[in-house]
């Protein structure tokens, strides 16, 4: 397994203010596959997502990425793990305004001092359609652009699992979809590993497999999703 969550419990205040944003979640999250993560608003995906990549932890239970158990490291450890074996693409693209695209892309290979696979990043830049871009500031691209650029230095340091949260949700729907068939890629051609969330039934459509949420527990999963099998999976739950 890529990553996974083991009776995943995770409790914000206490008393009568306590809620309980996860509750006793466990979730396998397979290699080379793209998962979608969705639920309701306040169901705790995106909770999950960030207590599985090391940016939150959890108050009880455990998270692994492959055999490394999260909860056994040192901040330190946890920011080199996270740095090296994680990727990230938020909805806010979270690029530095002062570098290019291709010096976007390198930043993290940069900051740890690794040197760029020359023929791995040609492959991702050509894949994500950017050789023409390479030399342009975030402000000089679209935001379908952006967004490319960002997934493109998830790829980079080709990383054992991508977390993507809501990737799609600054783009319109062209520019969304360029970019969940270039993320489906990556899992198809690159053999990546992609968890996603989205409260989006189309974005969900690109994954292999859907986990639903609802007040912080899993209540169902799909494998082979299409956006309509999603949309009235949903529709149960009051989405």
């Amino acid at each position: 397994m890529a990553a996974r969550a083991i009776h995943a419990s995770k409790v914000y205040g206490s008393g009568d203010t306590e809620v309980r944003a996860l509750d006793d979640i466990s979730v396998d999250f397979e290699r080379g596959r793209f998962t979608a993560i969705m639920g309701p608003s306040g169901s705790g995906k995106s909770t999950l997502m960030h207590c599985v990549a090391g940016l939150d932890t959890l108050t009880s239970g455990q998270v692994f990425i492959g055999d490394t158990d999260l909860s056994r490291l040192s901040e330190k450890q946890l920011t080199l793990l996270r740095r090296d074996q994680i990727g990230f693409v938020f909805q806010a693209y979270n690029l530095v305004p002062t570098l290019t695209a291709a010096e976007n892309i390198t930043l993290p290979l940069d900051l740890a001092g690794q040197s760029v696979e020359r023929a791995w990043f040609d492959q991702v830049i050509d894949t994500l359609n950017l050789r023409d871009r390479l030399g342009h500031r975030p402000s000089e691209l679209s935001g379908g652009q952006q967004q490319r650029v960002a997934v493109a230095r998830a790829l980079a340091s080709r990383p054992q699992i991508i977390f993507a949260d809501e990737p799609t949700g600054n783009l319109d729907s062209r520019s969304g979809t360029e970019v969940l068939d270039f993320m489906r890629r990556a899992v198809d051609e690159f053999r990546q590993t992609i968890v996603m969330v989205t409260h989006d039934p189309g974005a969900a459509g690109h994954a292999d497999r859907v986990v639903f949420l609802a007040d912080g527990k899993i209540v169902d999963e799909m494998r082979d999703p299409s956006a309509k099998l999603v949309l009235d999976r949903m529709s149960r739950f009051g989405e």
